[in-house]
């Protein structure tokens, strides 16, 4: 669909934009197939690897490591899309997880170039915060309704399917960490998911 991955990029951050707006034409600009899934995983490797560099970059004391922030997003980001593809093939909609994850992964890479520039403008943290909680409720929504269209209980079931992800996930991460370092895990997912 698209020629390179620039390309790819510039449409994403248009169809990222047409989602957080709920156009209905959002899923023209992102490539849905398994070649826009590879595409979209190199846009999401690169947020993830950013959010776990970041801390370093910036002087953040006691922050993880961002080998070990990478492995706590990747942990978060395979049992979040786990739970999604369960629920997914539950509602007998599987063919809308590779759509959901384009799309998933591009709204993530932007949401965290967003977030970097609120940092930046040193904009309040509990401000950002709001406003990236909000931005992300909304994509994800619009997400499952306009990407997958799922009905409304279906797009409920969907989003707490996805929580519940993100919890066993933190819960794997709290297992195998001491105690100072999950909750650490707990506040960079939160941030990169």
């Amino acid at each position: 669909m698209f020629q390179s991955l620039f390309e790819e990029f510039i449409y994403a951050g248009r169809g990222t934009f047409q989602l957080l707006l709920g156009r209905r034409d959002a899923s023209s600009n992102f490539d849905l197939s398994l070649r826009g899934l590879t595409g979209s995983f190199v846009a999401f490797l690169v947020a993830a690897a950013f959010n776990a560099f970041l801390p370093g970059i910036m002087g953040v004391e006691n922050a993880p490591s961002a080998t070990s922030a990478l492995l706590f997003v990747l942990v978060l980001y395979g049992t979040q899309a786990g739970a999604a593809a369960l629920i997914l093939r539950v509602f007998g909609r599987g063919d809308g997880f590779v759509p959901y994850l384009v799309c998933d992964n591009w709204a993530t890479f932007y949401i965290s170039v967003l977030s970097a520039l609120m940092v930046a403008v040193r904009l309040n943290g509990d401000l950002s915060l709001l406003i990236l909680g909000v931005g992300v409720i909304i994509v994800e929504i619009n997400i499952a309704r306009l990407i997958v269209t799922l009905r409304p209980l279906q797009i409920v079931g969907f989003l707490f399917a996805q929580l519940i992800g993100v919890m066993i996930g933190l819960m794997i991460i709290g297992a195998f960490l001491p105690p100072e370092l999950a909750d650490q895990a707990a506040l960079s997912g939160a941030v990169s998911g």
